[in-house]
């Protein structure tokens, strides 16, 4: 399916990053995975040279241009960019420190932009040199954190829903050349979120990384050709497509079409009237998706 396509991995040293790492290789591709030094990207590495593929290990940050740089040079080339790699720290916002918002946004939001800011160059360029499209796949990872405005991760919520606009602002700009960008919302068992899901059950993990790595091979695979610019939430037995933010409520001036502050003061009174408030931009219609989810059953 991905024969002698080249696939990039960030966080690829274990959870999700190596399960993604392991089934493209399985798929095929030629993998560079990148995540901190330490021995968990020699380990994934192994894993798949044991089993006939062939793996790349390009450790550094990935919010550094020259980690980035350094990515594209790997296999010389680059058809899939997978990008995982994130950290959390998490607070409340009225108690979080300056370094732990800046962390978290580095390592999610700067580390997909750098990856994927040299990858499209890298890809347009290639484009404009043979007059027509290439094959060029991103597939990056959000949470379903921004759908929900995770009180105790305003840092991690802002960044995952920064990478779903950087996602679909590069579907839209970079279409013409190939590129096809879509998100995944993945929920998965790993060491970031095992605190949260509790110990995995005996037998078989609903939900295990290995459940979450398919949907990211069918994106970077010839049928990811139709699909760009779109979210995913994917989990245990679960593929879900989410919709685009709608209108839920429109307000006009009246008289001469500009607001004045009482008229819309008493515009939008009987529209939001519970007491107390609750915040409405908030999507909840994922959480009940699969019979299992966070280390409970429903």
């Amino acid at each position: 399916m991905l024969e002698g396509k080249v696939a990039v991995v960030t966080g690829a040293g274990q959870g999700l990053g190596a399960a993604e790492a392991v089934a493209l290789a399985g798929a095929g591709a030629r993998v560079v995975l990148n995540d901190l030094p330490g021995p968990g990207l020699d380990a994934v590495a192994s894993r798949i040279r044991d089993a006939g593929g062939e793996a790349a290990v390009c450790p550094g940050d990935v919010a550094e241009w020259t980690t980035g740089e350094a990515l594209l040079r790997a296999f010389d080339g680059l058809d899939i960019l997978v990008n995982n790699a994130g950290v959390l720290r998490d607070r409340m916002v009225f108690s979080m420190s300056e370094q732990e918002w800046d962390t978290v946004i580095r390592v999610h939001l700067r580390g997909h932009f750098v990856t994927t800011r040299l990858a499209t160059a890298h890809w347009r360029s290639q484009s404009k040199a043979s007059g027509r499209p290439v094959y060029a796949r991103i597939v990056n990872t959000s949470s379903e954190a921004f759908l929900l405005g995770s009180p105790g991760q305003p840092n991690y919520a802002a960044a995952k829903a920064g990478i779903v606009g950087l996602t679909v602002s590069t579907a839209r700009g970079c279409a013409r050349y190939g590129v096809r960008a879509n998100a995944i919302c993945p929920r998965a068992r790993t060491a970031m979120t095992g605190e949260l899901m509790g110990p995995a059950p005996d037998g078989p993990d609903p939900m295990s990384a290995e459940r979450v790595a398919p949907l990211v091979v069918a994106l970077a695979g010839p049928a990811g050709e139709r699909i760009t610019g779109e979210v995913f939430v994917v989990h245990s037995d679960v593929v879900a497509v989410l919709a685009p933010p709608t209108v839920r409520q429109t307000f006009h001036a009246g008289g001469d079409g500009v607001w004045r502050a009482e008229e819309l003061d008493a515009a939008l009174a009987w529209a939001f009237t519970a007491d107390p408030p609750a915040a409405g931009f908030v999507c909840e219609d994922t959480l009940p998706l699969a019979s299992s989810t966070f280390g409970e059953d429903r």
